[in-house]
């Protein structure tokens, strides 16, 4: 919560708690139409995100809760209304969750390879903002990395570190709506996560389900937008997802030319598999 869009942690009335972004939040109010577009992409490509869900946020809560935005030095009533609400995976009171784990445990982690897709996914979207992702303890029975499938199952009470990927309001360059590719955007700071990645391959299967994506998943989210996240501007959410999808084919070219970047975060792709 502490990042610029001020997001607030509210109990809803499903029983769970979700870390709520106002439509009247600094960064933009497209953030919250970035964040369910995003939420809807990551759950059909099986990648960990929270569940997202919109969050109807009544007049007489914001006035007796207090809740309020800081900008330019002065507290703004948050704005009543519907909200972007991403599911805290717990009671807050009971379960740690941290947004850094040291090296000892973060190769602990179960779904530790879903950052290779994240990858992918943050070429596709051109996620302005750095990767960020939070970690906890649960039952690993429970989690399954899609690259994982074939593993061995966990014991079905045996408890770990899962990772889970957070924070999507920059993808498509935050309210700009724009692609702006940039080689270090996705990558995750640790470098020892990507020491596996040898070619393309290691971006399955990923890279397969972005290149046959299906219209009718972006369709969808068109359709869970509320148009006052985007201003009733269609014509630009149209646009957006059109060029969404047409740019599935440059996957390998932004991937490459990550590679090619200032700072090579995959030293074990050789020059040979670059050219397949």
């Amino acid at each position: 919560m502490r990042g610029g869009a001020q997001g607030q942690l509210l109990l809803a009335s499903d029983g769970h708690y979700y870390i709520v972004k106002f439509q009247n939040n600094p960064q933009h109010r497209r953030v919250l139409a970035n964040e369910m577009l995003a939420h809807t992409l990551l759950r059909h490509l099986q990648l960990p995100t929270p569940p997202g869900e919109i969050i109807e946020v009544g007049p007489a809560l914001v006035s007796a809760s207090g809740l309020y935005i800081e900008s330019g030095g002065r507290r703004i009533p948050c704005s009543p209304g519907l909200q972007f609400g991403s599911r805290y995976p717990g009671d807050p009171s009971r379960l740690p969750v941290y947004d850094y784990l040291p090296d000892s445990l973060l190769r602990q982690v179960l779904n530790a390879d879903c950052f290779l897709g994240m990858v992918v996914f943050d070429k596709w979207v051109s996620n302005a903002d750095g990767r960020q992702a939070i970690f906890f303890r649960d039952r690993l029975a429970s989690w399954r990395c899609a690259a994982a499938a074939s593993a061995r199952p966990a014991p079905a009470e045996q408890r770990g570190f899962v990772a889970v990927m957070i924070d999507h309001g920059f993808a498509f360059t935050a309210q700009r709506w724009e692609f702006r590719d940039q080689p270090q955007v996705g990558i995750y700071p640790r470098p020892w996560l990507y020491e596996q990645v040898t070619g393309y391959d290691s971006f399955e299967p990923w890279l397969g389900w972005i290149r046959d994506f299906s219209l009718d998943v972006l369709d969808d989210a068109f359709k869970r937008i509320p148009p006052e996240w985007y201003e009733g501007d269609i014509p630009a959410l149209e646009q957006l997802l059109e060029q969404l999808y047409g740019r599935r084919r440059l996957l390998p070219d932004l991937l490459r030319k990550a590679k090619d970047g200032p700072r090579d975060p995959f030293p074990n792709w050789s020059a040979a598999t670059l050219r397949q």
